[in-house]
């Protein structure tokens, strides 16, 4: 299984510009926290431009948070914006302005967790790690236990099955773990799989047992439209296209409008938002009841 599928990545793998060799370990380190929860389409010109402007955790530290949060764009999470700024900033106060090579000193950065670690150590260092994304669960799920998806919520059963199957060799065991997300994500979909394109279809216990449907809970989709992190991102979004600092009142009528919210029913929530934007550094209270992006 581990042959079929380095094999096949390395003829099916989409030309990621931070998978390039020459990329530095800072580039991979901004695609991992770029990545999360967002599509990699979404992330590529964002993160080219992020490069192009701050090459290195110390250009990045020295700029402004809102300056960072304006850049951001849409890629949605802005908080990660000033998290990857303050990862920076630890970078060039405790480790020389380098990303670490090890996933203890990695976790302690602002804003990584125990996946961009490991990912960042794999990826940036050619550490011997286990990546567990939700692609990686879903094909283990899938050709090793016949289930059509993993667990709602990442288990210690499947950490240790992830973990059995990364081989032990460093520089293998880091393409393996980019490989398997690949499969996941070109292939092994969660939905609509295209089973017959798999390079494992013939050792694949989910297929051989049938493809039986998921047994587990229902997975309903998130809400979206006049949820408090739509009104959230449409806030900041106003800030960002706005040169001046805006008034809470003009600042509530303007994300209605975006919105196509009432604002007698809505202006409690997106005076609620504002207040979370401004405990969570996203936003900033100027000249009374004024409001920008942080400086």
């Amino acid at each position: 299984m581990r042959r079929r599928v380095l094999d096949w990545y390395a003829v099916h793998a989409r030309p990621l510009p931070w998978r390039d060799p020459e990329t530095t370990a800072w580039g991979v380190f901004v695609s991992e926290v770029m990545s999360q929860q967002t599509p990699v389409g979404r992330v590529e010109p964002v993160w080219r431009e992020w490069l192009a402007r701050w090459p290195t955790a110390g250009d990045l530290a020295a700029e402004s948070p809102g300056e960072v949060v304006r850049a951001w764009g849409r890629l949605g999470y802005p908080r990660r914006a000033l998290r990857l700024r303050e990862a920076a900033v630890a970078m060039v106060e405790h480790h020389d302005g380098e990303v670490p090579q090890d996933e203890d000193a990695l976790r302690s950065l602002p804003g990584v967790g125990a996946y961009t670690a490991a990912a960042v150590a794999a990826f940036a260092h050619g550490r011997r790690t286990v990546v567990v994304d939700t692609n990686v669960r879903r094909v283990l799920a899938r050709t090793l236990q016949g289930r059509a998806q993993a667990a709602p919520a990442l288990t210690a059963a499947e950490s240790r099955l992830a973990a059995e199957v990364v081989p032990q060799d460093p520089e293998t065991s880091a393409v393996w773990n980019v490989a398997v997300m690949e499969l996941g994500a070109l292939v092994c979909r969660a939905r609509s799989p295209e089973c017959e394109a798999c390079p494992v279809r013939d050792l694949c216990a989910w297929v051989a047992a049938g493809r039986p449907a998921d047994d587990g809970p229902p997975r309903r989709g998130q809400a979206w439209h006049g949820t408090d992190r739509q009104v959230r991102g449409a806030i900041v979004q106003t800030l960002r296209e706005s040169p001046d600092a805006i008034a809470r009142a003009g600042l509530e009528h303007a994300v209605c409008t975006r919105l196509r919210l009432d604002p007698a029913r809505h202006a409690a929530q997106v005076d609620r938002c504002v207040g979370s934007l401004v405990e969570d550094g996203l936003v900033e209270p100027v000249d009374g009841d004024r409001l920008r992006l942080p400086a």
